[in-house]
Protein backbone atom coordinates (compact mmCIF):
# COMPACT_ATOMS: atom_id res chain seq x y z
CA UNK A 1 0.00 0.00 0.00
CA UNK A 2 1.66 3.54 -1.27
CA UNK A 3 2.58 5.51 1.38
CA UNK A 4 2.23 9.80 1.59
CA UNK A 5 5.30 10.18 -0.11
CA UNK A 6 5.16 7.49 -2.69
CA UNK A 7 1.86 9.10 -4.14
CA UNK A 8 3.38 12.18 -4.24
CA UNK A 9 6.45 10.45 -5.58
CA UNK A 10 4.04 8.30 -8.35
CA UNK A 11 2.00 11.55 -9.25
CA UNK A 12 5.13 13.19 -10.10
CA UNK A 13 6.71 10.42 -12.08
CA UNK A 14 3.44 10.12 -14.11
CA UNK A 15 3.26 13.61 -15.52
CA UNK A 16 7.16 13.72 -16.08
CA UNK A 17 6.77 10.57 -18.57
CA UNK A 18 4.13 12.65 -20.26
CA UNK A 19 6.55 15.41 -20.57
CA UNK A 20 5.78 17.69 -17.98
CA UNK A 21 8.21 19.84 -16.04
CA UNK A 22 7.98 19.55 -12.21
CA UNK A 23 8.18 23.32 -10.61
CA UNK A 24 8.72 23.96 -6.95
CA UNK A 25 6.51 24.33 -4.13
CA UNK A 26 5.58 28.02 -3.89
CA UNK A 27 6.34 29.60 -0.34
CA UNK A 28 2.96 28.85 2.09
CA UNK A 29 2.98 31.99 3.08
CA UNK A 30 3.17 33.96 -0.68
CA UNK A 31 5.68 36.55 -0.09
CA UNK A 32 4.87 38.70 -3.18
CA UNK A 33 0.60 38.32 -3.89
CA UNK A 34 -1.65 41.36 -2.40
CA UNK A 35 -4.11 39.19 -2.15
CA UNK A 36 -4.31 36.06 0.46
CA UNK A 37 -2.69 35.40 3.80
CA UNK A 38 -1.65 31.61 2.75
CA UNK A 39 -0.98 29.71 -0.22
CA UNK A 40 -4.49 28.30 -0.54
CA UNK A 41 -4.26 26.09 -3.41
CA UNK A 42 -2.44 24.71 -5.82
CA UNK A 43 -3.79 26.55 -8.66
CA UNK A 44 -3.11 29.95 -6.50
CA UNK A 45 0.48 30.72 -7.51
CA UNK A 46 -0.14 29.57 -11.17
CA UNK A 47 -2.85 32.15 -12.14
CA UNK A 48 -0.90 34.42 -14.45
CA UNK A 49 -0.18 31.80 -16.59
CA UNK A 50 -3.53 30.30 -16.45
CA UNK A 51 -4.54 33.83 -17.50
CA UNK A 52 -1.89 34.31 -20.57
CA UNK A 53 1.53 35.06 -18.80
CA UNK A 54 4.23 32.66 -20.55
CA UNK A 55 5.59 30.42 -17.57
CA UNK A 56 9.59 29.72 -17.77
CA UNK A 57 9.23 26.15 -17.26
CA UNK A 58 7.09 25.49 -20.37
CA UNK A 59 3.22 24.90 -21.17
CA UNK A 60 2.95 20.99 -19.24
CA UNK A 61 3.55 21.60 -15.82
CA UNK A 62 3.46 19.30 -12.69
CA UNK A 63 4.13 19.81 -8.73
CA UNK A 64 3.00 19.18 -5.44
CA UNK A 65 2.05 22.29 -3.51
CA UNK A 66 1.88 22.78 0.57
CA UNK A 67 -1.72 24.65 1.30
CA UNK A 68 -3.88 26.28 4.20
CA UNK A 69 -6.77 27.06 4.20
CA UNK A 70 -8.12 29.66 7.38
CA UNK A 71 -11.83 29.10 6.32
CA UNK A 72 -12.05 25.38 6.98
CA UNK A 73 -10.55 26.02 10.73
CA UNK A 74 -14.41 25.89 12.40
CA UNK A 75 -14.90 22.44 9.59
CA UNK A 76 -12.19 20.69 11.65
CA UNK A 77 -13.89 17.99 13.74
CA UNK A 78 -15.11 15.87 10.83
CA UNK A 79 -13.90 13.27 9.42
CA UNK A 80 -12.15 14.62 6.31
CA UNK A 81 -11.81 18.73 7.01
CA UNK A 82 -7.85 19.77 8.11
CA UNK A 83 -6.66 23.43 7.68
CA UNK A 84 -3.33 22.10 5.94
CA UNK A 85 -2.75 20.27 3.21
CA UNK A 86 -0.71 18.95 -0.18
CA UNK A 87 -2.26 19.18 -3.38
CA UNK A 88 -1.09 17.71 -6.56
CA UNK A 89 -1.46 19.84 -9.05
CA UNK A 90 -0.61 19.19 -13.20
CA UNK A 91 -1.51 22.02 -15.88
CA UNK A 92 -1.54 22.50 -19.43
CA UNK A 93 -0.68 26.21 -20.51
CA UNK A 94 -2.46 26.15 -23.87
CA UNK A 95 -1.60 22.48 -25.08
CA UNK A 96 -3.52 19.41 -23.95
CA UNK A 97 -7.21 19.50 -23.34
CA UNK A 98 -10.07 17.19 -21.69
CA UNK A 99 -9.34 14.32 -24.43
CA UNK A 100 -5.96 13.71 -22.87
CA UNK A 101 -6.68 14.99 -19.23
CA UNK A 102 -9.21 12.88 -18.48
CA UNK A 103 -7.84 9.47 -19.59
CA UNK A 104 -4.94 10.04 -17.59
CA UNK A 105 -6.58 11.00 -14.38
CA UNK A 106 -8.42 7.77 -14.76
CA UNK A 107 -5.53 6.03 -15.47
CA UNK A 108 -3.41 7.40 -12.84
CA UNK A 109 -6.31 6.22 -9.79
CA UNK A 110 -7.01 2.99 -11.19
CA UNK A 111 -3.50 1.78 -12.53
CA UNK A 112 -0.72 3.81 -10.36
CA UNK A 113 -2.87 4.47 -7.41
CA UNK A 114 -5.18 0.86 -7.64
CA UNK A 115 -7.95 2.42 -6.50
CA UNK A 116 -11.03 0.22 -7.35
CA UNK A 117 -12.83 1.21 -9.92
CA UNK A 118 -16.40 0.34 -8.82
CA UNK A 119 -16.02 3.19 -5.88
CA UNK A 120 -15.64 5.75 -7.94
CA UNK A 121 -18.10 8.68 -9.29
CA UNK A 122 -18.07 11.41 -11.77
CA UNK A 123 -19.67 14.78 -11.77
CA UNK A 124 -19.57 16.96 -14.71
CA UNK A 125 -20.75 20.96 -15.11
CA UNK A 126 -24.31 20.70 -15.95
CA UNK A 127 -24.19 24.46 -18.01
CA UNK A 128 -25.44 27.77 -17.40
CA UNK A 129 -27.07 30.40 -20.32
CA UNK A 130 -25.04 30.07 -23.39
CA UNK A 131 -22.61 27.96 -22.18
CA UNK A 132 -23.82 24.47 -22.70
CA UNK A 133 -24.03 21.54 -20.15
CA UNK A 134 -20.25 20.24 -20.90
CA UNK A 135 -21.24 17.01 -23.18
CA UNK A 136 -17.64 16.75 -24.08
CA UNK A 137 -16.51 15.86 -21.02
CA UNK A 138 -18.85 13.79 -20.36
CA UNK A 139 -18.40 12.14 -23.96
CA UNK A 140 -14.97 11.20 -22.56
CA UNK A 141 -15.42 9.97 -19.57
CA UNK A 142 -18.38 7.11 -21.26
CA UNK A 143 -16.13 6.29 -23.02
CA UNK A 144 -13.88 5.42 -20.39
CA UNK A 145 -16.26 4.13 -18.43
CA UNK A 146 -17.93 1.87 -20.96
CA UNK A 147 -14.60 -0.07 -21.17
CA UNK A 148 -14.45 -0.60 -17.34
CA UNK A 149 -18.76 -1.25 -17.42
CA UNK A 150 -19.34 1.24 -14.94
CA UNK A 151 -21.33 3.91 -17.26
CA UNK A 152 -23.80 4.85 -14.92
CA UNK A 153 -21.47 6.33 -12.39
CA UNK A 154 -21.72 9.81 -14.04
CA UNK A 155 -23.58 12.86 -12.43
CA UNK A 156 -24.20 16.73 -13.16
CA UNK A 157 -23.93 19.92 -10.77
CA UNK A 158 -24.09 23.19 -11.95
CA UNK A 159 -21.11 23.74 -8.89
CA UNK A 160 -18.88 22.11 -11.30
CA UNK A 161 -17.14 25.52 -12.39
CA UNK A 162 -14.22 27.01 -11.33
CA UNK A 163 -12.83 31.00 -11.42
CA UNK A 164 -11.97 33.76 -9.00
CA UNK A 165 -14.98 34.40 -8.44
CA UNK A 166 -16.83 32.07 -7.78
CA UNK A 167 -19.93 30.25 -10.40
CA UNK A 168 -20.80 32.04 -13.53
CA UNK A 169 -23.34 34.35 -11.67
CA UNK A 170 -21.05 35.92 -9.49
CA UNK A 171 -18.25 36.39 -12.35
CA UNK A 172 -17.16 40.27 -12.93
CA UNK A 173 -16.58 41.80 -16.60
CA UNK A 174 -13.19 40.76 -17.88
CA UNK A 175 -13.36 37.28 -15.59
CA UNK A 176 -11.97 33.89 -17.04
CA UNK A 177 -13.50 30.90 -15.71
CA UNK A 178 -14.48 26.98 -16.76
CA UNK A 179 -16.33 23.70 -16.44
CA UNK A 180 -14.90 20.94 -13.96
CA UNK A 181 -14.89 17.46 -13.64
CA UNK A 182 -14.45 15.98 -10.37
CA UNK A 183 -13.97 12.42 -9.08
CA UNK A 184 -15.69 10.77 -5.83
CA UNK A 185 -14.50 7.82 -3.79
CA UNK A 186 -16.98 6.21 -2.41
CA UNK A 187 -16.52 4.40 1.29
CA UNK A 188 -19.12 1.27 2.02
CA UNK A 189 -18.50 2.00 5.85
CA UNK A 190 -20.67 5.36 5.93
CA UNK A 191 -24.61 5.04 5.78
CA UNK A 192 -26.54 7.22 3.71
CA UNK A 193 -29.05 9.59 5.72
CA UNK A 194 -32.25 10.53 4.70
CA UNK A 195 -31.04 13.78 3.03
CA UNK A 196 -28.92 11.79 0.46
CA UNK A 197 -29.88 10.76 -2.74
CA UNK A 198 -28.22 7.37 -2.94
CA UNK A 199 -24.94 6.59 -4.53
CA UNK A 200 -24.92 10.54 -6.29
CA UNK A 201 -22.30 12.22 -5.09
CA UNK A 202 -23.33 15.66 -5.59
CA UNK A 203 -26.48 14.83 -3.42
CA UNK A 204 -24.78 13.69 -1.03
CA UNK A 205 -24.31 14.93 2.36
CA UNK A 206 -23.12 11.85 5.01
CA UNK A 207 -19.67 12.07 4.29
CA UNK A 208 -19.82 8.34 1.98
CA UNK A 209 -18.36 10.13 -0.76
CA UNK A 210 -15.48 12.10 -0.90
CA UNK A 211 -13.78 14.42 -3.55
CA UNK A 212 -10.36 13.21 -4.57
CA UNK A 213 -9.69 15.10 -7.70
CA UNK A 214 -10.69 18.00 -9.53
CA UNK A 215 -9.72 18.98 -13.29
CA UNK A 216 -10.46 22.64 -14.10
CA UNK A 217 -11.21 23.01 -18.06
CA UNK A 218 -10.53 27.37 -18.09
CA UNK A 219 -11.92 27.75 -21.46
CA UNK A 220 -14.21 30.81 -21.28
CA UNK A 221 -14.36 34.58 -20.46
CA UNK A 222 -17.08 36.37 -18.89
CA UNK A 223 -17.81 39.44 -21.21
CA UNK A 224 -20.87 42.16 -21.45
CA UNK A 225 -22.47 40.13 -24.00
CA UNK A 226 -22.03 36.64 -22.44
CA UNK A 227 -19.03 33.96 -22.10
CA UNK A 228 -16.77 33.86 -24.61
CA UNK A 229 -14.21 30.59 -25.89
CA UNK A 230 -10.61 31.48 -24.59
CA UNK A 231 -7.93 31.62 -27.11
CA UNK A 232 -5.96 29.41 -25.28
CA UNK A 233 -7.60 26.36 -23.32
CA UNK A 234 -5.86 25.74 -20.15
CA UNK A 235 -6.43 22.86 -17.75
CA UNK A 236 -5.88 22.81 -13.92
CA UNK A 237 -5.96 19.84 -11.57
CA UNK A 238 -5.84 19.35 -8.07
CA UNK A 239 -6.08 16.48 -5.98
CA UNK A 240 -5.49 16.61 -2.04
CA UNK A 241 -2.85 14.16 -0.96
CA UNK A 242 -4.49 13.62 2.27
CA UNK A 243 -8.05 12.52 0.65
CA UNK A 244 -6.29 10.13 -2.09
CA UNK A 245 -4.18 8.79 0.72
CA UNK A 246 -7.78 7.82 2.57
CA UNK A 247 -8.96 6.39 -0.16
CA UNK A 248 -5.52 4.39 -0.70
CA UNK A 249 -6.27 2.82 2.49
CA UNK A 250 -9.97 3.10 2.59
CA UNK A 251 -10.00 4.62 5.55
CA UNK A 252 -13.28 7.58 5.56
CA UNK A 253 -11.81 8.96 8.92
CA UNK A 254 -8.78 10.71 7.56
CA UNK A 255 -7.73 11.13 10.82
CA UNK A 256 -6.83 7.11 11.40
CA UNK A 257 -4.66 6.87 7.98
CA UNK A 258 -1.14 5.89 8.11
CA UNK A 259 -0.22 10.03 8.10
CA UNK A 260 -2.20 11.05 11.16
CA UNK A 261 -2.58 7.72 12.99
CA UNK A 262 1.33 8.00 14.54
CA UNK A 263 -0.28 11.96 15.64
CA UNK A 264 -3.33 10.61 17.10
CA UNK A 265 -1.89 7.70 19.11
CA UNK A 266 0.87 10.54 20.71
CA UNK A 267 -2.30 12.41 21.74
CA UNK A 268 -4.20 9.51 23.44
CA UNK A 269 -0.31 8.56 25.43
CA UNK A 270 -0.06 12.34 26.34
CA UNK A 271 -3.73 12.89 27.23
CA UNK A 272 -4.32 9.26 28.86
CA UNK A 273 -7.51 9.08 26.38
CA UNK A 274 -9.04 7.40 23.72
CA UNK A 275 -9.69 8.65 20.13
CA UNK A 276 -13.08 6.62 20.21
CA UNK A 277 -14.49 8.49 22.78
CA UNK A 278 -13.00 11.91 21.74
CA UNK A 279 -13.04 12.27 17.84
CA UNK A 280 -13.85 15.37 17.42
CA UNK A 281 -11.24 16.59 20.25
CA UNK A 282 -8.13 14.66 18.98
CA UNK A 283 -8.68 15.53 15.27
CA UNK A 284 -8.91 19.68 16.29
CA UNK A 285 -5.62 18.98 17.98
CA UNK A 286 -3.63 16.94 16.23
CA UNK A 287 -4.47 19.19 12.86
CA UNK A 288 -3.91 22.72 14.34
CA UNK A 289 -0.71 21.64 15.70
CA UNK A 290 -0.24 20.04 12.61
CA UNK A 291 -0.59 22.97 10.67
CA UNK A 292 1.07 25.42 13.29
CA UNK A 293 4.21 23.60 12.94
CA UNK A 294 4.05 24.38 9.38
CA UNK A 295 3.16 27.59 9.41
CA UNK A 296 5.92 28.08 12.28
CA UNK A 297 8.74 26.68 9.82
CA UNK A 298 7.19 29.19 7.16
CA UNK A 299 8.37 32.10 9.91
CA UNK A 300 5.12 33.05 11.03
CA UNK A 301 5.26 33.77 14.56
CA UNK A 302 2.10 33.60 16.97
CA UNK A 303 0.38 37.59 17.00
CA UNK A 304 -2.80 39.21 17.32
CA UNK A 305 -2.67 40.05 13.36
CA UNK A 306 -3.28 38.70 10.06
CA UNK A 307 -1.17 35.34 9.84
CA UNK A 308 0.16 35.92 13.27
CA UNK A 309 -3.71 35.58 14.68
CA UNK A 310 -4.58 32.74 12.60
CA UNK A 311 -1.24 30.83 13.89
CA UNK A 312 -1.82 31.76 17.73
CA UNK A 313 -6.27 30.72 17.13
CA UNK A 314 -4.69 27.34 15.89
CA UNK A 315 -2.52 27.03 18.89
CA UNK A 316 -5.00 28.23 21.50
CA UNK A 317 -7.96 25.84 20.07
CA UNK A 318 -5.74 23.04 20.42
CA UNK A 319 -5.04 23.29 23.81
CA UNK A 320 -8.90 24.48 24.78
CA UNK A 321 -9.31 20.64 23.42
CA UNK A 322 -5.93 19.49 25.10
CA UNK A 323 -7.04 20.29 28.37
CA UNK A 324 -4.68 19.55 31.26
CA UNK A 325 -1.46 18.32 30.04
CA UNK A 326 2.37 19.58 30.70
CA UNK A 327 4.63 20.64 28.49
CA UNK A 328 6.91 16.99 28.48
CA UNK A 329 3.06 15.67 27.03
CA UNK A 330 2.80 18.45 24.35
CA UNK A 331 6.05 17.93 23.46
CA UNK A 332 5.58 14.05 22.78
CA UNK A 333 2.83 14.74 20.65
CA UNK A 334 4.84 17.48 18.26
CA UNK A 335 7.84 15.62 18.03
CA UNK A 336 5.19 13.00 16.30
CA UNK A 337 4.00 15.55 13.96
CA UNK A 338 7.42 16.63 12.73
CA UNK A 339 8.56 12.92 13.03
CA UNK A 340 5.75 11.97 10.17
CA UNK A 341 5.53 15.09 8.51
CA UNK A 342 9.20 15.58 7.67
CA UNK A 343 9.15 12.50 5.42
CA UNK A 344 7.97 14.66 3.02
CA UNK A 345 8.85 18.18 4.28
CA UNK A 346 12.19 18.07 5.84
CA UNK A 347 12.91 21.51 6.89
CA UNK A 348 10.59 20.56 9.47
CA UNK A 349 13.06 18.39 11.37
CA UNK A 350 15.81 20.92 10.71
CA UNK A 351 13.27 23.40 12.44
CA UNK A 352 11.41 21.11 15.50
CA UNK A 353 13.45 23.35 18.72
CA UNK A 354 11.95 26.37 16.89
CA UNK A 355 8.63 24.56 16.49
CA UNK A 356 7.88 23.05 20.11
CA UNK A 357 9.71 25.91 22.13
CA UNK A 358 7.22 28.71 19.81
CA UNK A 359 3.54 26.71 21.00
CA UNK A 360 5.36 25.98 23.92
CA UNK A 361 5.62 29.60 24.28
CA UNK A 362 2.25 30.43 22.95
CA UNK A 363 1.07 28.23 25.38
CA UNK A 364 1.95 29.49 28.09
CA UNK A 365 1.26 33.34 27.47
CA UNK A 366 -2.79 31.81 26.84
CA UNK A 367 -2.96 30.25 30.38
CA UNK A 368 -1.69 34.11 31.17
CA UNK A 369 -3.89 35.81 29.05
CA UNK A 370 -6.71 33.43 30.46
CA UNK A 371 -5.57 34.28 34.11
CA UNK A 372 -5.58 38.37 33.37
CA UNK A 373 -9.15 37.97 31.47
CA UNK A 374 -10.32 36.55 34.38
CA UNK A 375 -9.02 39.36 36.64
CA UNK A 376 -11.12 41.65 34.07
CA UNK A 377 -14.31 40.02 34.53
CA UNK A 378 -14.31 40.12 38.16
CA UNK A 379 -13.30 43.94 38.37
CA UNK A 380 -15.55 44.91 35.28
CA UNK A 381 -18.54 42.60 35.53
CA UNK A 382 -20.75 42.93 38.73
CA UNK A 383 -23.94 41.91 37.97
CA UNK A 384 -23.46 39.20 35.75
CA UNK A 385 -27.02 37.38 35.40
CA UNK A 386 -27.35 32.73 36.15
CA UNK A 387 -29.61 31.66 33.45
CA UNK A 388 -31.33 28.42 33.51
CA UNK A 389 -30.35 24.53 32.95
CA UNK A 390 -30.35 24.95 29.66
CA UNK A 391 -26.95 26.75 29.69
CA UNK A 392 -26.12 24.99 32.74
CA UNK A 393 -25.19 27.82 34.61
CA UNK A 394 -23.68 29.98 32.35
CA UNK A 395 -23.32 33.99 33.30
CA UNK A 396 -24.41 36.42 30.77
CA UNK A 397 -21.79 39.50 29.67
CA UNK A 398 -22.77 42.01 27.39
CA UNK A 399 -21.50 41.56 23.89
CA UNK A 400 -19.23 44.82 24.51
CA UNK A 401 -17.22 42.92 27.52
CA UNK A 402 -17.24 39.63 24.94
CA UNK A 403 -15.78 41.72 22.37
CA UNK A 404 -13.34 43.32 24.53
CA UNK A 405 -11.81 39.77 25.69
CA UNK A 406 -11.86 39.12 22.12
CA UNK A 407 -10.10 42.12 20.74
CA UNK A 408 -7.41 42.73 24.49
CA UNK A 409 -6.88 39.17 25.41
CA UNK A 410 -7.23 37.43 22.06
CA UNK A 411 -9.95 34.53 23.60
CA UNK A 412 -12.36 33.59 21.05
CA UNK A 413 -16.07 33.69 21.50
CA UNK A 414 -15.82 29.84 22.06
CA UNK A 415 -12.93 30.33 24.25
CA UNK A 416 -14.54 33.19 26.36
CA UNK A 417 -17.61 30.50 26.89
CA UNK A 418 -15.66 27.66 28.12
CA UNK A 419 -14.77 30.09 30.85
CA UNK A 420 -18.46 30.05 32.04
CA UNK A 421 -19.97 33.39 30.46
CA UNK A 422 -21.95 33.69 27.91
CA UNK A 423 -23.55 36.36 25.64
CA UNK A 424 -25.71 37.76 22.66
CA UNK A 425 -23.92 35.78 19.86
CA UNK A 426 -25.35 38.13 16.86
CA UNK A 427 -24.44 41.32 18.83
CA UNK A 428 -21.21 40.34 19.22
CA UNK A 429 -21.47 39.07 15.62
CA UNK A 430 -22.26 42.85 14.57
CA UNK A 431 -19.86 44.19 16.45
CA UNK A 432 -17.14 42.32 14.42
CA UNK A 433 -18.66 42.72 11.20
CA UNK A 434 -18.38 46.81 12.51
CA UNK A 435 -14.45 45.99 13.43
CA UNK A 436 -13.85 44.58 10.31
CA UNK A 437 -15.39 47.53 8.35
CA UNK A 438 -12.91 49.31 10.14
CA UNK A 439 -10.35 47.74 8.98
CA UNK A 440 -11.66 46.72 5.51
CA UNK A 441 -9.40 49.64 3.89
CA UNK A 442 -6.17 48.10 5.39
CA UNK A 443 -6.73 44.86 4.68
CA UNK A 444 -8.26 45.26 1.28
CA UNK A 445 -8.16 42.06 -1.04
CA UNK A 446 -6.20 40.22 1.64
CA UNK A 447 -8.91 37.13 2.48
CA UNK A 448 -9.66 37.03 -1.50
CA UNK A 449 -8.46 34.03 -3.13
CA UNK A 450 -6.19 34.22 -6.08
CA UNK A 451 -4.15 37.35 -7.75
CA UNK A 452 -5.11 40.99 -7.31
CA UNK A 453 -7.08 42.48 -10.16
CA UNK A 454 -5.37 43.87 -13.33
CA UNK A 455 -7.03 46.98 -13.44
CA UNK A 456 -4.79 49.64 -15.62
CA UNK A 457 -3.98 51.27 -12.11
CA UNK A 458 -2.91 47.93 -10.38
CA UNK A 459 -0.52 47.27 -13.18
CA UNK A 460 1.37 50.67 -13.29
CA UNK A 461 1.41 50.11 -9.26
CA UNK A 462 3.44 47.00 -9.95
CA UNK A 463 5.85 48.28 -12.36
CA UNK A 464 6.31 51.28 -9.68
CA UNK A 465 7.39 48.57 -7.00
CA UNK A 466 9.78 47.46 -9.04
CA UNK A 467 11.09 50.55 -9.34
CA UNK A 468 11.16 51.92 -5.93
CA UNK A 469 12.17 48.54 -5.74
CA UNK A 470 15.56 50.00 -6.91
CA UNK A 471 15.41 53.05 -5.85
CA UNK A 472 15.57 52.49 -2.22
CA UNK A 473 18.50 49.93 -3.31
CA UNK A 474 20.30 52.92 -5.01
CA UNK A 475 20.38 55.04 -2.03
CA UNK A 476 20.61 52.53 0.54
CA UNK A 477 22.90 49.66 -0.50
CA UNK A 478 22.26 46.13 -1.75
CA UNK A 479 21.94 44.54 1.46
CA UNK A 480 18.16 46.43 1.63
CA UNK A 481 15.38 43.80 -0.36
CA UNK A 482 11.87 43.60 -0.65
CA UNK A 483 10.03 41.39 1.98
CA UNK A 484 6.33 42.13 0.84
CA UNK A 485 3.95 44.11 -1.21
CA UNK A 486 0.58 45.05 -1.70
CA UNK A 487 -1.02 46.64 -4.92
CA UNK A 488 -4.56 47.81 -5.45
CA UNK A 489 -5.84 50.32 -7.82
CA UNK A 490 -6.15 52.32 -4.30
CA UNK A 491 -2.37 52.60 -3.62
CA UNK A 492 0.55 50.03 -3.24
CA UNK A 493 2.17 49.43 -0.04
CA UNK A 494 5.87 47.63 -0.02
CA UNK A 495 8.13 46.29 2.64
CA UNK A 496 11.46 46.26 2.95
CA UNK A 497 14.12 45.60 5.44
CA UNK A 498 15.87 48.91 7.10
CA UNK A 499 17.33 49.78 10.44
CA UNK A 500 15.35 52.89 11.04
CA UNK A 501 12.66 55.07 9.60
CA UNK A 502 13.87 57.58 6.55
CA UNK A 503 13.43 61.01 6.86
CA UNK A 504 11.74 63.18 5.36
CA UNK A 505 14.23 64.02 2.89
CA UNK A 506 15.06 60.33 2.32
CA UNK A 507 11.29 59.97 0.78
CA UNK A 508 11.73 62.76 -1.43
CA UNK A 509 14.88 61.32 -2.97
CA UNK A 510 13.00 58.24 -3.07
CA UNK A 511 10.72 59.63 -4.66
CA UNK A 512 12.48 62.10 -7.12
CA UNK A 513 14.32 58.70 -8.55
CA UNK A 514 11.34 57.28 -9.01
CA UNK A 515 9.61 60.00 -10.93
CA UNK A 516 12.89 60.85 -13.13
CA UNK A 517 12.60 56.74 -14.42
CA UNK A 518 9.12 57.39 -15.13
CA UNK A 519 9.84 60.63 -16.75
CA UNK A 520 12.71 58.82 -18.73
CA UNK A 521 10.06 56.61 -20.39
CA UNK A 522 12.20 53.35 -20.42
CA UNK A 523 10.73 50.35 -21.92
CA UNK A 524 9.23 47.69 -19.82
CA UNK A 525 10.18 43.78 -21.39
CA UNK A 526 10.81 40.03 -19.74
CA UNK A 527 12.93 37.35 -20.60
CA UNK A 528 12.88 33.51 -19.74
CA UNK A 529 16.27 32.49 -18.99
CA UNK A 530 18.44 29.78 -16.99
CA UNK A 531 18.39 31.19 -13.22
CA UNK A 532 22.33 31.27 -13.24
CA UNK A 533 22.18 33.48 -15.95
CA UNK A 534 19.68 35.66 -14.01
CA UNK A 535 21.76 35.79 -10.95
CA UNK A 536 25.09 36.64 -13.29
CA UNK A 537 22.97 39.60 -14.22
CA UNK A 538 22.19 40.70 -11.42
CA UNK A 539 18.51 40.40 -11.06
CA UNK A 540 16.81 40.30 -7.72
CA UNK A 541 14.03 39.08 -6.29
CA UNK A 542 12.22 38.14 -2.91
CA UNK A 543 15.13 37.21 0.46
CA UNK A 544 15.08 33.30 0.25
CA UNK A 545 12.10 32.93 -2.70
CA UNK A 546 12.72 29.18 -4.16
CA UNK A 547 13.07 29.66 -7.74
CA UNK A 548 12.88 26.79 -11.18
CA UNK A 549 15.65 26.17 -13.15
CA UNK A 550 13.96 29.01 -15.43
CA UNK A 551 12.64 32.26 -14.53
CA UNK A 552 11.13 35.02 -15.77
CA UNK A 553 12.99 38.41 -15.67
CA UNK A 554 11.44 41.91 -16.37
CA UNK A 555 13.61 44.58 -16.99
CA UNK A 556 12.65 48.68 -16.86
CA UNK A 557 15.71 49.78 -19.39
CA UNK A 558 18.56 48.70 -17.70
CA UNK A 559 17.88 50.26 -14.05
CA UNK A 560 16.14 47.50 -12.95
CA UNK A 561 16.17 43.75 -13.17
CA UNK A 562 14.10 41.50 -11.14
CA UNK A 563 12.51 38.29 -10.65
CA UNK A 564 8.48 38.63 -11.27
CA UNK A 565 5.81 36.57 -13.22
CA UNK A 566 4.10 40.12 -14.41
CA UNK A 567 1.80 42.00 -15.55
CA UNK A 568 3.08 45.06 -15.87
CA UNK A 569 2.91 48.47 -18.58
CA UNK A 570 5.50 48.42 -21.40
CA UNK A 571 6.90 52.03 -20.94
CA UNK A 572 7.25 53.52 -17.61
CA UNK A 573 5.87 56.84 -19.20
CA UNK A 574 2.17 54.77 -18.92
CA UNK A 575 2.87 56.13 -14.79
CA UNK A 576 1.11 59.46 -15.08
CA UNK A 577 2.14 60.24 -11.12
CA UNK A 578 3.77 58.73 -8.21
CA UNK A 579 4.03 60.02 -5.00
CA UNK A 580 4.82 58.36 -1.32
CA UNK A 581 1.67 58.83 1.05
CA UNK A 582 3.39 57.42 4.43
CA UNK A 583 5.65 54.95 5.79
CA UNK A 584 4.75 52.52 8.79
CA UNK A 585 7.55 51.02 11.45
CA UNK A 586 7.19 47.00 11.20
CA UNK A 587 9.27 46.29 14.04
CA UNK A 588 12.36 43.67 13.89
CA UNK A 589 14.56 45.89 11.40
CA UNK A 590 11.62 45.95 8.80
CA UNK A 591 9.64 49.20 7.32
CA UNK A 592 6.53 49.80 5.22
CA UNK A 593 6.22 52.58 2.77
CA UNK A 594 2.85 53.40 0.99
CA UNK A 595 2.24 55.48 -1.86
CA UNK A 596 -0.13 56.33 -4.78
CA UNK A 597 -0.49 56.06 -8.72
CA UNK A 598 -2.30 57.95 -11.81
Amino acid sequence: MLSTKQIIDVYISFFEKRKHKQITNSPLVPENDPTTLFTSSGMQPLVPYLLGEPHPSGNRLVDVQNCFRAVDIEEVGDNRHTTFFRMLGNWSLGDYFKSEEIPWLWEFLTKELRLPKEKLYISVFNGYENIGYDTEAEKIWKDVLVKEGLEDRIFADDTNWWSRSGTPDKMPIGEPGGPDTEVYFRFDDIEHTDKCEGDNPVKCECGKFSEIANSVFMQYIKTEDGFKELPNKNVDFGGGVERLLAAVENKSDIFQTSLFKPIIDAIESATSKSYKENQREFRIIADHLRASAYLLDAKVEPSNKERGYILRRLIRRAIDNLGEVNQDQLSSILTAIVEECSKTDESLKANFELIKNSILEEGQKYKKALSEAKKFLEINVKDEIEVGDELKGFKIISAETAFNLYTSYGLSPTQIKSMGYTFNDQEFADSMEKHKELSKTASSGMFKGGLADTSELTIKGHTATHLLHQALRDIFGDKLHQSGSNITSERLRFDFNHDKMLSEGELRKVEEIVRGKIKDNLPVHFEIMPLAKAKELGAIGLFDEKYSDNVKVYFIGDYSREFCGGPHVEFTGAIKSFRIIKQENLGKGYKRIYAKVD
